[in-house]
């Protein structure tokens, strides 16, 4: 679906068409980052118990990380778990402390000294959409991926750019359109819902972003230039939104954490157009989509998507508004 974000006009069409949406001298924006197994499933100690653990973030302590714990009530502080994979490898993990909402410091060691991340690598599951009802496949490594993934970071994909083939890249690339990459890895906070009243109360959780001088290089110009700079996905809409603007145009590089909660009223400094999914309801995401397009442009978008028999979710169907 094609959203003009001037007159709300609607149009519907095949992804592969995105070419024909674009011009030349338009600036795409992906997000990089890479998908890693962070589902770790194994067995309590003592005892033999089934035990997940699904890594959110790491801290600045290495081989620690904020994680989601089950069975919950049964993993409490001091408590260890043991990971096996299919070729052996094996990876040992206490409870160091708990916190909010079902949280737990982890702590990851391996007994013979291997690294902690290669380990991850070699016996983690792919973290699927929970609506997904079927358990992860070796494809999955490669499917659940955009196919300019590069920087291993996300627990979930960064799902609007999942839409674009390397063919369907390079007919942009020929047809003048610039593309630039920066990197925001994908969080558990990025899919909490608004439960609060006032929009404004909504706290999004930190998420680790870095765009490098190059990046800010290119966006400095097509701001400068006057020219669409298009973000793929509501995460790289939030990264650039959390960079530094210049009067001039200047667009500083940065990494660090971002936690920008983007809803109506938001003065876009950065993104004039948005390539992304659809969304759930009383989600920040959906309010994102809403900031750039207007909120009855994007309500009637909606309705016309559900008469039409649109896909939402993860795998579902894009938008473009433009």
């Amino acid at each position: 679906m094609s959203v003009n974000r001037a007159s709300g006009r609607i149009t519907h069409l095949q992804f592969s068409d995105l070419p024909s949406l674009l011009r030349a001298g338009d600036l795409l924006v992906v997000n990089d980052t890479r998908v890693f197994p962070a589902r770790l499933i194994g067995t309590r100690l003592p005892g033999g118990g089934a035990a997940e653990c699904f890594l959110i973030r790491p801290t600045e302590t290495p081989d620690t990380w904020i994680a989601l714990v089950h069975p919950g009530q049964r993993l409490r502080e001091g408590s260890r778990m043991t990971f096996t994979g299919a070729s052996g490898a094996v990876l040992q993990a206490e409870i160091l402390g708990s916190h909010f909402h079902g949280r737990r410091t982890v702590r990851l060691w391996t007994d013979d000294g291997s690294s902690v991340r290669e380990t991850i690598d070699a016996i983690g599951h792919v973290p699927l959409p929970p609506y997904i009802k079927r358990a992860d496949a070796i494809s999955d490594r490669d499917r659940y991926q955009t196919v300019y993934a590069l920087e291993r970071g996300s627990i979930a994909a960064p799902t609007a750019g999942l839409h674009f083939t390397p063919a369907i890249l390079e007919t942009l690339a020929a047809g003048g359109v610039e593309r630039v990459s920066i990197t925001l890895h994908v969080g558990y906070g990025t899919f909490q819902p608004v439960r609060v009243e006032n929009v404004e109360h909504h706290q999004m959780e930190g998420e680790h972003f870095e765009v490098n001088a190059a990046a800010a290089a290119a966006l400095t110009k097509a701001k400068r230039e006057g020219r669409r700079i298009i973000a793929v996905g509501t995460t790289t809409t939030r990264t650039l939104e959390s960079l530094e603007v210049a009067r001039d145009g200047t667009v500083s590089p940065g990494s660090g954490e971002t936690a920008l909660f983007i809803h109506p009223g938001h003065e876009f400094t950065l993104v004039s157009g948005l390539i992304t999914n659809f969304h759930l309801p009383r989600s920040s995401l959906l309010m994102l989509v809403s900031a750039l397009a207007g909120r009855e442009k994007i309500l009637n978008a909606y309705r016309d998507a559900v008469a039409n028999r649109y896909r939402f979710y993860s795998y579902g169907d894009a938008m473009v508004i433009l």
